[in-house]
C-alpha cells in the first residue's frame, strides 16, 4: 500500500462527510470490460469485499480504491488479422484495400479480437486526510493521477485540488543537499540518484547502490547536471526516491516501523494505520525541508546550483518511471 506517492492539496472551504463521499463514488463504480470494450475504470470496495463500502475510514483517514481493466491485444496479432482481411478482399475483388479501407479493416479486426483478448487489472489506493487537507495517490504515473482527480472533481461538488508545491523546488534542494552533503534534519541521503544535463545533450548519469559523498557527484553538479531523482530515508523509518516533480517513488516502510507488532497484526486496518501514520508525519517534514508550501524565488545558493529547477513542476511520467534506475 502506497509504494509511489503523488500529493495534492485540497483547497480550503471544501467539506464532505463519508456519506457524501460514498454517494459520489457510487456514481462511477467499476465494471468489468464488455465484450468489445477496451478499457474500464471505476471505484471498488477497498476492503475487497463484494458489495462493501466504497469509502472506508480507519483512524479518521479515508481510504478509496480505484480499479482499471484493459484488454490486452498484441499489435502483432492485430496486424495479422488485418492482413488476413486485406488478402481476402484482394482475392475476392482483385484489388488491394486503400488507406481509408485499411483503417476500417483495422477497426473491424480489433472488434473481432476484443472478445477473445485477455484482460489486465490494476488498482490505485487513494487516501484523503481531511484534517491535513491532503489527497494522496498511490501511483507514480501522472496520467493515472489526472484520471482519478478528474473523476473526483466531477462527482464531488465544490472539490478543488492542486498538486503540492513548495517554495524551493525538489531539484534545487537535491542539488544543494548533494553538493554540501547536508540533508535536511530527520533525513539521510541513500545510495541512488540520477543527474541530467539541462542542455541539448540531455546527458544522464545514474548511481545505484553507490556512495554519493564523492567528488565525482559534486563535479557533475558543478558542471550543470541537475538531480532528477534522489534516494533518501526519513527518520530511519521510511525510505523513498524523491523526484524533481515532488513525487515519492519506491516507498518502503523499514523494520523499525514494525517493531513490537505481532505477526498476526496484519490486515487492511493495520496496513492503513501504518501507511497513513508514517506518511502523515513524513509529508509535513518533507514540505518543511523544501521551505514550506508556495513557490517563491529560490534561495541564492539553490538558484546558483539549479537555475532551471524553478521552471520544472510535475513532469508527465513515462511508462517506465517506476523502474529501477
Amino acid at each position: 500500500m502506497f509504494k509511489n506517492i503523488i500529493v495534492y492539496r485540497i483547497a480550503a472551504g471544501w467539506q464532505a462527510d463519508l456519506t457524501q463521499l460514498e454517494e459520489a463514488l457510487a456514481k462511477a463504480p467499476f465494471q468489468e470490460c464488455g465484450a468489445t470494450q477496451e478499457k474500464s475504470s471505476g471505484w471498488v470496495p477497498p476492503r475487497g469485499e463484494a458489495h462493501g463500502l466504497l469509502a472506508e475510514s480507519v483512524g479518521g483517514q479515508w481510504i478509496l480504491r480505484f480499479m482499471t481493466e484493459a484488454k490486452v491485444l498484441p499489435a502483432s496479432v492485430l496486424a495479422r488479422k488485418v492482413k488476413e482481411k486485406a488478402e481476402h478482399i484482394e482475392k475476392q475483388t482483385g484489388r488491394k484495400p486503400g488507406k481509408k479501407e485499411s483503417k476500417e479493416l483495422k477497426d473491424e479486426a480489433r472488434l473481432d479480437l476484443l472478445p477473445m483478448a485477455f484482460t489486465k487489472q490494476g488498482s490505485t489506493w487513494v487516501w484523503i486526510d481531511m484534517a491535513a487537507r491532503l489527497l494522496v495517490l498511490d501511483t507514480g504515473a501522472q496520467g493515472r493521477a489526472d484520471e482519478i482527480v478528474s473523476l473526483l472533481v466531477e462527482h464531488l461538488s465544490g472539490l478543488s485540488l492542486a498538486l503540492l508545491d513548495t517554495q524551493t523546488s525538489p531539484q534545487a534542494a537535491m542539488a544543494l543537499w548533494l553538493k554540501e552533503q547536508e540533508p535536511p534534519a530527520g533525513f539521510s541521503i541513500d545510495r541512488e540518484c540520477e543527474l541530467k544535463a539541462p542542455d541539448e545533450s540531455k546527458a544522464v548519469v545514474r548511481y545505484a547502490r553507490h556512495p554519493l559523498d564523492i567528488e565525482e557527484v559534486q563535479g557533475h553538479i558543478q558542471a550543470g547536471k541537475l538531480p532528477t531523482k534522489l534516494a533518501m530515508t526519513w527518520d530511519d523509518r521510511v525510505s523513498f526516491v524523491l523526484t524533481e516533480g515532488l513525487q515519492l517513488k519506491k516507498v518502503a516502510f523499514l523494520d523499525t516501523v514494525f517493531e513490537g507488532q505481532a505477526q498476526d497484526d496484519g490486515g487492511f486496518d493495520a496496513d492503513v494505520a501504518i501507511a497513513t501514520g508514517e506518511l502523515s508525519q513524513l509529508i509535513p517534514d518533507l514540505i518543511a525541508a523544501l521551505g514550506g508550501e508556495g513557490r517563491t524565488e529560490l534561495g541564492a545558493a539553490a538558484a546558483t546550483l539549479a537555475p532551471a529547477a524553478g521552471k520544472l513542476h510535475a513532469p508527465a511520467d513515462g511508462p517506465d518511471d517506476d523502474a529501477p534506475f
